[in-house]
Formats: structure tokens, sequence, C-alpha cells
């Protein structure tokens, strides 16, 4: 198989998180999809240069967390605003109403979180180990699992009180 191909497959793969990404740090459908070609358009300038440190998946997920910190950044869009997809949010949780009412109101309330704690919740949301966020994000272990600790806290209390 060779690189483009190579690079085919694994967009397929893990075109979900780029999505999922996009969603978080964008606040309409077309600047989602300018993310999203944004994304790929990095992960396939930077793809020979993958040294194979950390996993396939783990790369595309820092270069895409980046390039999505660095587009909010560079377009000086107001962090506290920006919404999370619908779409993208509620297609684990049709089938049961419980669990779509509770995951809308967590939604409404990381959408007040910064660009660094909406991207570590992300990860987190999607299963990723504190080893694997902090290679994406770029800190410790131990900062992963402090700011986890605080991010959850901050969640809660926010949840409670607006319940």
């Amino acid at each position: 198989m060779d690189k483009k191909e190579q690079f085919i497959a694994a967009i397929k793969v893990n075109e979900g998180f780029i999505y999922k990404i996009a969603a978080v740090y964008t606040n309409n459908k077309d600047d989602k999809n300018d993310l999203v070609q944004e994304i790929i358009y990095q992960l396939w300038k930077s793809f020979e240069s993958f040294n194979q440190q950390s996993s396939l998946n783990t790369w595309m997920y820092k270069v895409s967390l980046n390039v999505a910190i660095f587009q909010l950044k560079v377009s000086k869009k107001s962090i506290s605003t920006i919404p999370i997809d619908e779409q993208v949010t509620n297609h684990h949780y049709k089938d049961d109403i419980d669990n779509e009412e509770r995951w809308k109101i967590l939604r409404e309330q990381i959408k007040t979180l910064n660009l660094l704690d909406k991207g570590i919740v992300l990860l987190y949301l999607d299963n990723k180990s504190y080893e694997e966020i902090a290679v994406i994000v770029g800190i410790t272990k131990t900062n992963v699992a402090t700011k986890l600790s605080r991010i959850k806290e901050k969640l809660k209390t926010q949840i409670h009180k607006n319940l």
C-alpha cells in the first residue's frame, strides 16, 4: 500500500473524531466543513513526517486539536460561545430519552469550558487514556488527571446549580 492509500485509510478510520473536533471548535456548518478540510490538509502535509513514536490515532488527534485551536486563535472567535454540534453528540444516545436529556445538559455546560478543557473532555469522552490525552494535548499524565478532576467537579457543580 502506498502512502496515499495509507493516508486515505487512516482518514476513513479516524474521520469520526475529526468531525467531532471540528464541531466542538466551530460555530456553524460552513466553519466546521472548512476546519475539517484544514485538518485533513495539515494531516496530509505532515503525514510523511509521522515518526511512529505514538500510535497513528494519537498523532492524528494531536494534529487535529492543534489545527483546530490554531484556527480558532487566528480567526479570533469567542472561546466561550462555541457550540457542540447536535448531530455529533447525539448519535450514540437516540434510543434512551433520559441519556439524551442528560447529554444535552452536559453539552450545554461543556460549551462554557476553555479551549484546552474542551479538548481534554472531548478526548476523555472518546475513552482516551490519561497517557493518550497527555501526549495529544502536550501536558503530563498527572496534569491530565488533575485537570479532569477539576473539570468534572466544575461540570457537576454547574449542572446541579442549573437544575
